[in-house]
Formats: structure tokens, C-alpha cells, sequence
């Protein structure tokens, strides 16, 4: 571990726990995200296309990825290396990407690298895009073996007796299986049937639904979830 891939000033007692969160939180992780968003940027301009840009071949797109597919830690330290001259960590990163443009024979483009933006602009989207895949890739997976782990003590422990407590007083026995099976099974549905009431929150947000909630058209979604419901 290094400086540019340690998450937080306790990475020396829990790397090895935080380890699979170095590629999405770690400064080099971060310096990485930003070269995703120049690069997704421009390849954005020349697809609109802007004037200047028409001529752009979109078979290099590929190439321009692979600026930040293949990101290295040496990359990073390059960007740093880099801000040492500019004092400026977004603008680091926009030489950088110049550079690779230069080994692309692609001199004449690399001017509309973060044309018309502001460092904002690239860290409110690389911050949110890093916490979207450390998410998919990390969260979600674990608590899915979270949950897995606490079906299988459910099931070991179903005969244990045990104690029950309300307000931390004692209260009726129960079973130590019962109890961990709570955490690891939802019932939303049973009691949402039992109460009448539209689980709403389990309706899936997708793209074509956030759109049409931004063009107030959301009544005319079609979505199994919604079926039953007036809206």
C-alpha cells in the first residue's frame, strides 16, 4: 500500500478490510474517476457533434477509454507529479489526458479537453460515479453474503431456546433461529398485504421512469409493480 491507494489514515490496522474499497475511495481511485469524466466528456462532444469535432474518428473512442480502463497507480503518480507544476489536482488531469492525446496523434483535439467546464463539474460527477460502483461491486455483493450467512445460522440455531427481551426486560421465550431470521428475510409483503398499503419503495427507478417523472408523464408508466393502483 501507498500513499495514493490508502482510503483513510486507519488503512494501516484494517487494510485488509477496507482492501476491495481502494479502487473506488483511494486518491488514486478518485484521480481515475476524473480521467473517466474528461474522456466520457469529449467522446460526449464529438457524438453531439460540436463543430470543431466532426472530423473526429469515432473508432479511436476506444482508444480514448482505455485512458482510464487501463489506469495505473503510475498514472496517478504522474498527475501528481504533473500538479506539483500546475498547484491544481483538476487541471493535472487535464494534462495528463493531453499527453495521451499527443501519443494518439491527436494534437489538433486536445484543446476541447474539459472545453466549456469547471473542476466542480468533474468532481460532482466523479465522486457520485464512485460511489455508484463501489456499491454494485463491493456493498451490495457482501450484504447479499451477509444475508446468506444469517439464513444459514437461522436454520442451525431454529431449536436453540432462548429468552426474548422488551425494553431490555425480560419477556416471553422464543427461538435463536426466529430471531436471526428477522435479518435476513424481509416480510414487507405480508405485512404490507396485512395493512393494505402499496409497497411503493420496491418499485425498481429506472432511466425511462426518472424521465418521465421529470416530464410529468409518470402516470402513464407501465410497470408490473404499479398494476392495481390508481394514480
Amino acid at each position: 500500500m501507498q500513499a495514493l491507494t490508502a482510503i483513510s489514515p486507519i488503512d494501516g490496522r484494517y487494510r485488509d478490510k477496507v482492501e476491495g474499497l481502494a479502487n473506488y475511495f483511494s486518491e488514486s481511485a478518485l484521480i481515475r474517476y476524473r480521467v473517466m469524466v474528461e474522456v466520457e466528456y469529449f467522446i460526449a462532444l464529438c457524438e453531439l457533434p460540436l463543430p470543431q469535432l466532426e472530423g473526429f474518428d469515432h473508432s479511436l473512442f476506444d482508444s480514448l477509454k482505455d485512458i482510464y480502463l487501463d489506469f495505473t497507480v503510475e498514472d496517478a503518480q504522474k498527475v501528481k507529479d504533473i500538479e506539483k507544476v500546475t498547484n491544481h489536482d483538476v487541471k493535472a488531469v487535464e494534462y495528463f489526458i493531453k499527453e495521451k492525446f499527443d501519443q494518439l496523434n491527436l494534437h489538433e483535439y486536445k484543446e476541447f479537453i474539459h472545453f466549456g467546464l469547471t473542476s466542480q463539474d468533474i468532481n460532482n460527477t466523479s465522486v457520485p460515479c464512485s460511489f455508484r460502483d463501489a456499491i454494485h461491486d463491493v456493498y451490495y455483493p457482501l450484504i447479499d453474503e451477509l444475508i446468506a450467512k444469517l439464513e444459514e445460522l437461522a436454520e442451525e440455531w431454529k431449536d436453540v431456546p432462548m429468552l426474548a427481551k422488551t425494553h431490555g426486560q425480560p419477556a416471553s421465550p422464543t427461538r435463536l433461529g426466529k430471531e436471526i431470521k428477522v435479518f435476513g428475510e424481509s416480510h414487507i409483503d405480508e405485512i404490507a398485504a396485512d395493512l393494505n398499503v402499496p409497497v411503493l419503495g420496491k418499485m425498481p427507478l429506472d432511466p425511462a421512469i426518472a424521465q418521465m417523472v421529470e416530464e410529468e408523464k409518470f402516470s402513464e408508466a407501465e410497470n408490473p409493480y404499479l398494476e392495481g393502483f390508481e394514480l
